[in-house]
């Protein structure tokens, strides 16, 4: 079974925001697929099951907040039994350019909140994730920023983004390798 995890705020008020990012690429990948979501609240998320090519594969979208992300991923994991080299986390990329896509199969946390609660509840940071650059104003807090909405032409760019995810995600769930997916679909600055 392979686990997509989609990073992000739960809530109609975090829609749209940069720190989003990770739920509008695997809400992308579901509605492409016709994949559905329902609260499972003992796991604290929201979850799509679909079966590719006799494989099952699991989407995940953690409604714990994004600080506390990890405590969704390792219930989902510990019940499925899911390997970690099974699992992939998008998320959004302070560090990269508006629209920018960077595939890792492992790396630290970099600052972001989720990676770190993901690293701190399944010990490892060995794990792959593809990242959407979200920019960054200097002249905006941090926090700020990354709640801030997505104007327009901002959310325009990262829908293109997460259609590119989307066809990363369909490529790593028919189980091409990850270093050549992340070739094809990694982007430059």
């Amino acid at each position: 079974m392979k686990l997509i995890i989609g990073l992000g705020n739960p809530g109609s008020q975090y829609e749209a925001t940069r720190h989003n990012a990770g739920f509008i690429a695997i809400d992308e990948f579901a509605r492409k697929n016709d994949i559905e979501f329902r609260l499972e609240p003992k796991l604290k998320g929201a979850i799509g099951v679909k079966v590719f090519n006799g494989e099952k594969v699991m989407l995940l979208k953690p409604m714990t907040y994004m600080n506390l992300s990890g405590e969704s991923v390792i219930a989902v994991m510990n019940y499925y039994k899911i390997e970690v080299d099974d699992i992939i986390v998008i998320s959004d990329d302070l560090d990269s350019p508006l629209g920018r896509i960077r595939l890792r199969d492992h790396g630290s946390s970099g600052g972001h909140n989720g990676h770190k609660s993901i690293v701190n509840h399944i010990h490892t940071e060995s794990y792959k994730r593809i990242k959407i650059g979200i920019g960054r104003d200097n002249n905006i807090p941090v926090v700020d920023w990354v709640l801030k909405k997505l104007n327009e032409e901002e959310l325009a760019i990262i829908n293109q983004a997460a259609i590119k995810c989307s066809e990363a995600l369909m490529d790593f769930v028919n189980g091409i390798d990850f270093m050549r997916i992340s070739s094809k679909y990694s982007t430059k600055a």
